[in-house]
């Protein structure tokens, strides 16, 4: 049994290299009350986030839309070397109970990966929070600061990580995102 789970693990470490992994169980923050899915639709952009593998260029923006069969359609943008690229998935609400914890999906073969809405004024800024436990030894998490501007008050960022250390989320690790020079 100790072998596989040692294989397991020299497997999945290299994966997790670039993202922010933890020892035990996910923390389980409370989530944003009376969450409004249609006020939360739009364009966000990306004003500081934990590492992601998937997230390495500047101008990060995410836009979500409603589409006809309810399901979120979500395209992040970023610029890497010079190119735009994007991505395209879909979210959906798990559980009508609590409509700000949300599942994203980038990959039909992939499982829902937790979207939770910690906070948002709908207006300008949004915490957001996911997290995955792996073989229930560690966890592996992603934190994002959004807003609907590409800059935000240092107030408001110093707030914003706060709310994410009173949840128990360490963001010791958090960077800016470049939004400098996005505009075209």
């Amino acid at each position: 049994m100790r072998t596989i789970v040692v294989f397991r693990l020299s497997i999945l470490l290299p994966m997790v290299a670039s993202q922010t992994f933890h020892w035990g169980p996910c923390p389980t923050p409370m989530v944003q009350p009376n969450f409004d899915l249609n006020r939360y639709l739009g364009r966000w952009y990306e004003i500081e986030k934990l590492p992601a593998s998937f997230e390495r260029g500047k101008c990060i923006e995410a836009n979500y839309a409603l589409r006809p069969d309810h399901t979120i359609r979500v395209l992040n943008l970023q610029t890497l070397k010079g190119k735009v690229r994007s991505a395209e998935g879909t979210a959906i609400v798990q559980d009508s109970r609590e409509p700000a914890k949300l599942g994203v999906s980038f990959s039909y073969f992939t499982p829902y990966s937790p979207y939770w809405v910690l906070s948002t004024d709908f207006n300008t800024v949004s915490l957001v929070y996911s997290c995955t436990d792996i073989l229930r030894l560690f966890h592996v998490d992603y934190a994002w600061i959004l807003s609907r501007t590409r800059t935000l008050p240092p107030e408001i960022v110093y707030h914003a990580k706060e709310i994410f250390a009173r949840e128990n989320i360490d963001i010791s690790r958090m960077k800016a995102t470049d939004q400098h020079g996005c505009d075209s």
